[in-house]
């Protein structure tokens, strides 16, 4: 059974974006795309977004949704590299315990870091995400307050913020996670997803966007589609999906079980790439030459790319000097992982880059050995030499950095992230952009509901008449802007004055105390380890001396009085005194040193000791007057104290050493990443020479005077309505459900589809956190067959299966808990023929038997029937509305004899049209080959 469920962007919806779907197969969950919202969205009286006193988001639905069911997904799949896709993949990473295996192209990974990072950082400049006082609400399930803590009461606070935006770190982590495929490459999953196979494939739009075609033995193909292009562009080629020039559906992914898809453009016509691309030219080409700066809000890393490449070929073209300026700081960076996926790129890229001279014709030996020379002075590699060098881009990290390198009186052209103008470089240079007169304002995307680019946008389309609207297919005329608009400017500023003298004692009493802290904690170590040496090392000497004891004990125990012994010897005193008693009772009063007390001398003492065992017999120096040893001498004791510290007295911890080879082995086997984020360090520390000051987070309001003008050219690489109600009936699913649209375009879509009698009436438009179950009515029971079943049973080859009719009864016997499933009493073994009775006028009537029934298991394919039939000499031609005509053909010129119509319906039914010829029998035949012909016993 299947169970859809929409987090973000379902059907029906006035907020389509950001995209986040759970689709259940049986017990395996699998998330589909994981995309952000906007978080810094405009807080006026007409917007839905928060305000102080309120604190309902628009994103706190979904991302609680998400929240609660990451630790349970079991498969995530990324379809494409944007924010609304990607972007709080990090998070839910890093946070909320996503750890599922993810899965996407290598192209969509790169990208989907560079985007990411680019808005995490860009929030993370303005806004204090992180409060110190917001308590760990990934852990805590966040309750409506948070307490501060002032001296020593507490009081509850308002909560500042619910934008759950990743670190740097925890976006290289969670990308690093991903698992990546090439476009047609099948993977087969293992563990709880056993059984299931995903496959990516070519969906237009953006730089290695995927749809992906979800495989499974128990619900069939499911085909994830959503975000595509059918039409080539400059950088990429269209999708996969529908092939180009009518030549219907790719294959593979034709008639799937399951479709799902966005309507978003259901009710829009695009205009032509030749208009919409000669008005932004010509836009550009009249704003320079009158001196004037033109400003294009886009995105970090996917629709970037297609602006770039139009933009160099117009430059390079007409010999402009003006620069284009591109306010990113992962700009470098996205372009360096495109150099390397010259593979992913298609379009029309690399016939114009190779060969090619700067003025755009084709270049001789001479050009292409300039540009080579070139390119080795660049340092850039050969691959990156011949695409995507960009000569007129030049790269600013923010809106400071470019007025220090030109002037505002400069004619320019700028490209900002991000294209929602909601926060960053592109909201900063909005400020004092707009107020200058004759400077033009591009927008290539709508923007997400609620940001300064949608209102934009709106502002635009409202001027324009209805025929030109955006989506009516024509291009629009720019507009002037007038009127005050009041901005939020959120910064982070550096401490001065009081404050930062406030700041400095505050860190010095915090390092003061730390220090003391850390004195105290060195003391007290120092203390315990001197203490716990003095005690172990009583301890061992305890120990090493009682065993002594006993050792000498048992020898002298055992010894026996040597009658040649000298007077002097080991076991005697001064006047013959036996000392036995005195070596029983300690070591202390053993002859190991001089002790006056007791009137011992040097010539008296000795330190020969017994020892038993054969330890010392062939070491022995001490020999008797044969030759033989005749005693056994023990060494002088010596009790080696092992040391806990080294010789600075520090303890020697094994344990960080065995952590500290572990991370070099982790190194070592990620070099590359290591390497990348090396050297994006490189690039910051070159950006920022000097240490960030204390600094802290301001908000303003910024009144703006609107003088410019501006003009939408769309530039989103999107469908339209015509190609999506084009392309769904082509691919004919079983069952189709609609995401990622709003009310009027699903209507317009399920409406569109219901007009067609060969399409599934079985269409689902599911809202927000809706579910959809698919295939509940199917059930699942366990039964075994009888052997007397099994070898009645004729069984026939399907593909790699063998397959037989069974009819039969269920019987339960006592003492089994599985039903078995017999033949039946009246089977072909069994079967009786039945009389009719005599009627009159009618001889010798045959009895009637019951024939068996039979049924063909298989889905034909005209096309491949086509293929049969030209190998046993029958021509074939497909013609309107899937009809397969059959015949024999004598020569060219002439036609068919004994023509046969093969058709199929809607519901899989082939039917066969035609007078009874060898032609029609040589047709049936063949579509009984490509069949499977089961029959009942």
């Amino acid at each position: 059974m299947i169970t859809f469920t929409p987090l973000s962007g379902g059907a029906k919806s006035t907020r389509t974006t950001p995209l986040a779907y759970l689709l259940q197969v049986d017990d395996v969950r699998i998330l589909l795309d994981c995309g952000s919202p906007d978080w810094c969205p405009e807080r006026s009286p007409s917007s839905s977004a928060v305000t102080t006193e309120s604190l309902s988001y628009p994103w706190d639905e979904y991302c609680d949704a998400l929240r609660e069911n990451a630790p349970s997904v079991d498969l995530v799949l990324l379809s494409h590299a944007d924010l609304a896709h990607s972007g709080l993949y990090a998070y839910a990473y890093s946070r909320w315990g996503l750890k599922a295996p993810t899965y996407t192209t290598l192209p969509v990974q790169a990208m989907a870091r560079v985007a990411t990072l680019e808005d995490v950082e860009g929030v993370r400049d303005e806004e204090d995400v992180d409060p110190p006082e917001q308590q760990d609400e990934d852990q805590a399930e966040g309750d409506g307050d948070e307490k501060a803590f002032e001296g020593e009461k507490t009081k509850p606070v308002q909560r500042k913020t619910r934008k759950y935006v990743a670190t740097a770190f925890e976006v290289h982590e969670a990308f690093d996670s991903v698992n990546t495929l090439r476009y047609s490459q099948p993977c087969h999953l293992q563990g709880k997803c056993q059984g299931i196979t995903i496959t990516p494939f070519n969906a237009g739009h953006t730089l290695g966007g995927a749809i992906w075609k979800i495989r499974s033995p128990s619900a069939g193909t499911i085909v994830y589609a959503v975000n595509l292009n059918h039409m080539r562009e400059r950088h990429l080629d269209g999708t996969v999906l529908i092939r180009p020039g009518g030549g219907g559906v790719f294959e593979p992914l034709a008639r799937p079980d399951l479709l799902i898809t966005d309507a978003e453009r259901t009710n829009v016509v695009s205009s032509r790439r030749k208009d919409r691309d000669a008005a932004l030219i010509d836009t550009i080409t009249a704003a320079l030459a009158r001196r004037s700066s033109l400003f294009m809000p886009c995105d970090s890393s996917t629709r970037l790319l297609e602006l770039l490449v139009l933009l160099d070929q117009h430059w390079a073209y007409q010999r402009l000097r003006y620069p284009i300026c591109l306010l990113s700081r992962t700009g470098r960076e996205m372009l360096t992982f495109v150099r390397a996926m010259m593979e992913w790129l298609g379009g029309t890229i690399s016939k114009e880059d190779v060969g090619v001279g700067e003025d755009g014709q084709g270049g001789g030996k001479q050009d292409k050995r300039r540009r080579r020379v070139n390119d080795d002075e660049e340092g850039e590699d050969a691959l990156g030499a011949l695409a995507l060098r960009f000569r007129h881009l030049e790269f600013f990290p923010n809106p400071q950095a470019l007025l220090n390198t030109y002037s505002s009186k400069d004619p320019k052209l700028i490209l900002a992230v991000p294209a929602s103008l909601s926060h960053g470089p592109s909201r900063a240079l909005f400020s004092t952009f707009a107020a200058v007169p004759d400077n033009v304002i591009i927008l290539t995307q709508r923007g997400e509901e609620g940001t300064l680019g949608n209102d934009l946008f709106k502002k635009w389309n409202n001027s324009q008449r209805a025929e030109h609207k955006w989506d009516k297919g024509k291009i629009g005329s720019n507009v002037m802007l007038d009127g005050n608009m009041i901005l939020k400017m959120n910064s982070k500023v550096p401490l001065q004055g009081d404050e930062l003298e406030a700041f400095l004692a505050k860190e010095r009493a915090a390092m003061e105390k730390e220090a003391a802290e850390k004195t105290a904690d060195d003391f007290e170590q120092q203390r315990m380890l001197e203490a716990d040496e003095e005690d172990t090392d009583t301890d061992e000497d305890s120990d090493d001396e009682d065993e002594v004891e006993r050792s000498l004990a048992a020898d002298v125990a055992e010894a026996e009085p040597d009658p040649d012994a000298p007077a002097g010897g080991a076991f005697a005193e001064p006047g013959g005194q036996s000392r036995r008693s005195k070596r029983v009772r300690g070591v202390d009063d053993a002859d190991w040193g001089l002790d006056a007390d007791e009137g011992l001398n040097r010539q008296v003492l000795s330190f020969d000791v017994y020892i038993k065992g054969n330890v010392s017999r062939a070491a022995s120096f001490f020999k008797s007057a044969d030759g033989q040893s005749q005693q056994r001498f023990r060494m002088f004791p010596y009790i080696e104290k092992k040391r806990r510290v080294d010789d600075y007295g520090e303890l020697i911890d094994v344990g960080m050493w065995l952590r500290k080879g572990k991370v070099f082995e982790e190194e070592a086997e990620s070099n590359e990443s290591k390497e990348l984020k090396r050297n994006q360090a490189e690039e910051e520390a070159k950006v920022s020479a000097f240490e960030e000051p204390p600094s802290k987070f301001v908000s303003s309001e910024v009144e703006v005077q609107l003088a410019c003008r501006l003009l939408f050219v769309d530039m989103e690489g999107l469908n339209d309505g015509r190609a999506v109600k084009t392309i769904v009936p082509q691919v004919n699913p079983r069952k189709m459900i609609i995401v990622h649209a709003p009310t009027e375009a699903t209507g317009s879509l399920i409406e569109s589809c219901g007009n067609i009698r060969a399409m599934t009436k079985e269409i689902y438009a599911p809202e927000l956190l809706q579910s959809v179950s698919i295939g509940q009515q199917t059930n699942s029971f366990s039964i075994s067959l009888s052997e007397d079943l099994i070898t009645s049973i004729k069984m026939s080859s399907f593909e790699d299966n063998e397959v037989g009719y069974v009819t039969g009864r269920v019987a339960i016997h006592a003492g089994s808990a599985v039903p078995v499933l017999e033949p039946l009493a009246g089977s072909a073994a069994t079967r009786k023929t039945k009389t009719l009775p005599a009627r009159p006028g009618v001889i010798g009537m045959r009895a009637p038997i019951d024939l068996p029934r039979s049924t063909l298991i298989g889905e034909l394919k005209l096309t491949t029937l086509k293929s049969r039939l030209a190998s046993v000499g029958i021509r074939a031609e497909l013609v309107g509305e899937g009809v397969l005509i059959c015949g024999k053909r004598r020569s060219a010129s002439e036609p068919l004899e004994g023509t046969v119509a093969v058709r199929k319906s809607t519901r899989g039914h082939v039917e066969l049209e035609g007078t009874a010829s060898d032609v029609y029998y040589i047709v049936r035949r063949e579509i009984y080959k490509l069949h499977a012909l089961v029959t009942a016993t």
